[in-house]
């Protein structure tokens, strides 16, 4: 049986990619990546990494650029050196002194979903308490 969570996928510095990727485990861009990604595992984006377009992932690890649409469904970790611009729906946020963020925010409560319209990471809904009429 095969871990897919213990090696995470790189694309290294000085790569540039144009597409979509899909996966399962953790992903790390050192290089470029003009397209979507999607995984329900972190994405970390390292020093001289770049994203343009939209992300969607459980937890991700930010020192690069980012610009587009960011879906985090739990911790958002911005270091020192990340440039975000674009749109970002997080459940936790961590922002290291020095990091610049120009994006719009919306953060959910813990426990309530953070993906798109289509995104398959989302949690089920749950009845709550009932209420007296």
């Amino acid at each position: 049986m095969t871990d897919l969570g213990s090696q995470p996928n790189r694309i290294e510095k000085n790569t540039k990619i144009k597409g979509d990727i899909i996966s399962e485990a953790d992903f790390r861009i050192d290089g470029k990546l003009d397209g979507n990604v999607k995984t329900s595992g972190k994405v970390v984006i390292g020093k001289d990494g770049y994203i343009h377009g939209k992300v969607e992932c459980v937890n991700a690890d930010i020192e690069g650029s980012f610009n587009g649409e960011l879906f985090v469904s739990d911790l958002l970790s911005l270091k020192s050196s990340a440039v975000i611009e674009g749109n970002v729906s997080v459940a936790k946020l961590s922002v290291e002194p020095g990091a610049t963020f120009n994006a719009s925010c919306n953060m959910k409560g813990k426990g309530a979903p953070a993906m798109g319209n289509n995104g398959n990471f989302k949690k089920p809904m749950t009845n709550g308490p009932a209420k007296a009429s």
